[in-house]
């Protein structure tokens, strides 16, 4: 979806720049988050790629089924969307609008997924060498997938350190092959 994220990119990126000099980040992620989740709903998809709405009802319908959620800054940036063929793009729009303002407050989400529970003080020991690494503040969160066997896998954004028992099982049988 690279052609997506490459149409969604300079919309997110005014939007944040808007957010950000309004000081107003948290709540137009707040607001783009369920903009973002409206349009991703099968019944909306089909009404918002209705080629004889117009852009005005096409935006008309997001505000009525998202109720006071949407302000009116962030209703504009919606309706001019919606003017450029582009309410599609918004699920795309709020993940790059997401990984902004994460850059700009220097902090990442880390999914650690181990094969066991995972006591308080290891993710803590985890979270600190992770944060060293990375030069971020670092949000955990912790599941459990029993196939893992054992060890962890951890995702940071693009990062992904893959130290489970089925990880190293799957590269010993590719060098094996």
């Amino acid at each position: 979806m690279a052609e997506l994220s490459t149409l969604a990119r300079p919309y997110a990126k005014a939007a944040f720049e808007y957010a950000r000099e309004n000081n107003a980040l948290a709540s137009w992620l707040e607001q783009l988050a369920t903009v973002a989740a409206v349009t991703m709903d099968s019944a909306m998809e089909a009404v918002l790629s209705n080629p004889a709405l117009t852009a005005e009802q096409q935006v008309q319908t997001l505000d009525d089924v998202c109720g006071e959620v949407m302000g009116t800054e962030v209703r504009n940036f919606v309706s001019n969307l919606a003017s450029n063929r582009r309410l599609t793009l918004l699920p795309e729009i709020y993940s790059l609008f997401a990984q902004h303002k994460a850059n700009q407050e220097r902090s990442v989400d880390v999914e650690v997924v181990s094969a066991f529970d995972l006591a308080e003080e290891t993710r803590d020991k985890l979270a600190n060498v992770l944060g060293e690494k990375l030069e971020r503040e670092v949000k955990v969160t912790a599941s459990t997938d029993r196939e893992l066997l054992g060890g962890v896998l951890i995702r940071a954004g693009d990062l992904v350190i893959d130290g489970s028992v089925r990880g190293r099982l799957n590269k010993l049988a590719e060098a094996m092959n």
